[in-house]
């Protein structure tokens, strides 16, 4: 190719020590075969965000950069500011700096080889190029269930949604000046990415088990990432409250009626345990509708107050500013 474009990359870390060595030495292969096949420019970066970890990480980084300033760059986040928005915090520092970039996980498991047909993609026309599992084979029998349930809701919610496609993707230099744009708080780059729009397509990858260390996304957060993406996208929790209302309004009506005939007609029984259980039903419902507007109510605090998303107190690199195309 005459006149091969920059390719960043953008690789979240939090507390990736075990792992953080061996993955800088797999992109700079990964690097240096793009380079010598003439697709990506020999200006292209890795850089790794440091997600206010507690380990070596950011030494690490500070050591990777030090010893090749001309391929890897590092950015230090102030504080732990998640996932999503470390990734938003790479992107939205290089997006001066480069032609594409990809955001892949730190710990090995999404496929290095597939970033060479992201790249052809890209050359192909397509402006995002998502990086979607071919199967997973290698999660055990809940995490599976759940992984494809959650995809599944998303889409009955409204949300658009890749199937089995988490953070791993390249988008162009212009998707990346459109992402600039949403300036919500509450992130979740798998619903704000497709709303973009452009020219897209899919790469299928099977993904690795994790090299070394251990999930960064237990139960716990992977339930409150899931919640966060449903009412970042999706107003139907709202209008099924309402449904429900309905539904329990109706519902009581008929039960006014059966209770006057039965009281008419003289066989009525005063009873404990439908009352308590009636009482039960009715409070849960309502506690449980609360909770879904609260939700709601939550993020709109969040947003109202406009804090920043990221800051961040380090950027290591030797680039400069590439002026537009």
């Amino acid at each position: 190719m005459n006149n091969p474009e920059i390719l960043y990359m953008v690789v979240p870390c939090y507390n990736e020590q075990e792992v953080l060595r061996e993955t800088a030495a797999q992109l700079k292969t990964k690097y240096n075969d793009l380079m010598s096949a003439g697709l990506i420019s020999k200006d292209s970066r890795v850089v790794f965000v440091n997600d206010g970890s507690k380990d070596n990480t950011w030494s690490i980084i500070k050591e990777l950069h030090a010893a090749d300033p001309q391929l890897f760059s590092g950015i230090d986040l102030a504080h732990n500011s998640g996932h999503q928005n470390a990734v938003l915090a790479g992107l939205m520092t290089v997006k001066e700096l480069c032609d594409m970039c990809i955001t892949m996980d730190a710990d090995l498991q999404d496929d290095i080889d597939t970033i060479d047909e992201m790249v052809k993609q890209y050359y192909e026309g397509n402006q995002v190029v998502y990086g979607v599992r071919s199967a997973r084979d290698t999660d055990t029998f809940f995490k599976k269930f759940t992984a494809e349930s959650f995809y599944k809701f998303m889409k009955v919610m409204g949300a658009d949604v890749v199937y089995n496609h988490a953070d791993f993707r390249l988008m162009s230099k212009r998707v990346l000046q459109e992402l600039a744009n949403f300036k919500e708080v509450n992130l979740f780059l798998r619903g704000m990415v497709p709303l973009i729009g452009f020219q897209s397509t899919k790469v299928y990858y099977e993904r690795h088990e994790r090299l070394a260390g251990e999930s960064k996304y237990p139960l716990k957060k992977m339930l409150a990432f899931a919640i966060n993406g449903i009412t970042s996208f999706s107003t139907k929790p709202l209008k099924l409250i309402t449904t429900l209302g309905i539904i329990m309004s109706i519902a009581s009506l008929l039960a006014f009626i059966w209770a006057f005939i039965a009281k008419i007609g003289g066989f009525t029984e005063h009873g404990w345990s439908s009352t308590m259980c009636s009482i039960w039903l009715i409070g849960g419902l309502q506690l449980f509708c609360l909770g879904i507007i609260g939700e709601y109510v939550g993020k709109i605090y969040a947003e109202v107050k406009q804090r920043p998303r990221y800051i961040i107190a380090e950027f290591l690199t030797d680039a400069e500013k590439k002026d537009d195309k």
